[in-house]
């Protein structure tokens, strides 16, 4: 059984109550994490004792913010579309992913996922396939300076992706200039404190790994085939990493049914987990294998 049938095979009350939207449940989730992120970074910036150890877990607060910005973008995680498309706009500042741009190219990756040409998470570019390319990606350097050319054409109005619709270039650019001025003014105030230092630069340059491993679950070594319950993996792993992720380790079941909003995806596991192709018992498992594939 494929995505497709499984889908169909759930009753039409079953599939309503899936994707039903909660904007209490989205706020209820942004308001613990916004103040977990809140208290590790007023522990950087008043540097209470032993402050530096709160580097880290800043950072992949703030890394992580990448899986709500991608819940933004199909308008999941809130009932109410403006929320999910403030909410995008903001957390599209502290890790430099321009939510308009965003939106486009990760609807262009459902539609075409694992498609080795098509998909543009690819870009006809393999995944990492050899131990430099692996640590490459795991920095992140790819992803800061594919994000600095991105921002920068979209500045001057470089944009001819084929799946960036031409009514939405103007957004894009305006967009691109507004985050450019942000980080002008940021790096400028570097001059006077150290603070945007130790509480945003820093701590998104050492949270980025964990990110990027994070992202390298959800499609690594699974087949580029149409069922997207083969060509994306669930992860079965613990609260903690569930709610940093906002659920997105059920990524099968995302892919299979991106309506479901994060608060279902558990509800959406019932339906699916005796079809999924692709999953992993937790991300250390996941990672060992992906080890061993470069070794073979």
């Amino acid at each position: 059984m494929d995505h497709r049938e499984l889908i169909s095979s759930i009753p039409p009350e079953g599939k309503e109550s899936l994707q039903r939207r909660s904007n209490t449940a989205g706020l209820r989730h942004l308001a613990v994490y916004s103040a977990v992120l809140a208290g590790t970074s007023m522990c950087i910036a008043l540097k209470v004792p032993f402050w530096p150890v709160f580097v880290l877990p800043q950072g992949v607060l703030l890394v992580f913010l990448f899986t709500l910005s991608h819940e933004c973008t199909h308008k999941t995680p809130f009932r109410s579309g403006w929320l999910n498309d403030v909410v995008g706009h903001l957390v599209a500042i502290p890790i430099a992913l321009p939510f308009t741009w965003f939106r486009y190219f990760h609807l262009a990756h459902h539609k075409w996922t694992n498609h080795p040409e098509k998909d543009p998470e690819l870009a006809g570019k393999p995944r990492p396939d050899n131990w430099p390319a692996l640590l490459v990606y795991l920095s992140g350097w790819p992803y800061w300076t594919g994000m600095a050319k991105n921002l920068i054409q979209n500045v001057f109005g470089q944009i001819d992706a084929p799946y960036l619709p031409a009514s939405q270039h103007h957004a894009m650019r305006t967009e691109a200039r507004l985050l450019l001025a942000i980080y002008t003014f940021a790096c400028v105030s570097l001059f006077y404190t150290p603070l945007l230092f130790w509480v945003w630069f820093c701590p998104v340059l050492i949270g980025q790994p964990f990110l990027r491993l994070y992202l390298l679950a959800e499609h690594g070594l699974c087949p580029s085939v149409a069922n997207m319950l083969e060509n994306s993996r669930t992860t079965f792993t613990n609260r903690v990493v569930r709610f940093l992720a906002w659920n997105m380790p059920y990524h099968a079941e995302h892919h299979a049914f991106p309506n479901v909003p994060f608060h279902q995806l558990p509800a959406l596991h019932d339906w699916t987990r005796s079809h999924l192709k692709s999953t992993s018992d937790g991300y250390s498992e996941f990672t060992a294998d992906y080890l061993n594939s470069l070794q073979r």
